[in-house]
């Protein structure tokens, strides 16, 4: 895909989970990898209002490289995650309120449904606290998502990475599902079934069967 074409899938997906519900207050962001940097949405701008233009080249060691406003303050972790994790090429941050509402028990997603495998492994960490656009964040974040593609960050919400912007968003979104179901348990007082890892590592490589999913 050309510079131009990922500028506008950026914007394109951060204007859905916008859409979605899943960034109140401006909060979240989107990047995904282009050359030896990223492009990402920028600080405090509306999505609805963002254009591909207003993005933000930045490198590997969070330098701007290109575009006129502050890059999300999220960026380190952004910067972060690419480094650690060759096989991300996109990465979705929300605000979910049903996943950050977990994420504010901090307490992780369990196997209680086999859609987990869509997130990586046998269950959705959740992330130590820090403070936002730290480099504390940046690690507990690295650190969570070891063997996982998408971790609750305690007290704040979601991070997912994909192969793609589509797959990032799609586990963004199902990480949301998940919370909601979780909570709608824990709600009426019960406890779910955790699916076993041999179950598991059944499904995941049924899911490898239905072709790529980021």
């Amino acid at each position: 895909m050309n510079e131009a074409g990922l500028r506008a899938e950026i914007v394109a997906v951060a204007q859905a989970i916008d859409k979605a519900g899943f960034c109140p207050s401006k909060s979240g962001n989107v990047s995904a990898r282009f050359g030896d940097g990223l492009l990402i949405t920028p600080s405090g701008l509306p999505y609805a209002q963002t254009t591909p233009e207003d993005l933000i080249h930045l490198s590997l060691e969070g330098a701007v490289l290109g575009g006129a406003r502050k890059p999300s303050s999220e960026w380190p972790f952004h910067v972060e995650i690419y480094k650690a994790r060759r096989d991300a090429q996109a990465i979705v941050h929300t605000h979910s309120p049903r996943a950050t509402a977990l994420s504010c028990t901090r307490r992780g997603i369990p196997a209680f449904h086999y859609m987990i495998a869509l997130c990586g492994g046998v269950d959705v960490r959740c992330a130590p606290y820090a403070t936002f656009g730290t480099p504390e964040l940046a690690e507990n974040a690295v650190r969570a998502l070891e063997g996982r593609k998408a971790v609750l960050l305690a007290n704040h919400g979601v991070i997912a990475l994909g192969g793609s912007l589509a797959g990032a968003h799609q586990i963004v979104a199902e990480v949301e599902n998940l919370a909601g179901q979780y909570l709608d348990i824990l709600a009426a007082g019960l406890e779910p079934v955790i699916l076993d890892e041999a179950e598991m590592a059944r499904v995941s490589a049924k899911f490898a069967g239905y072709g790529k999913v980021g």
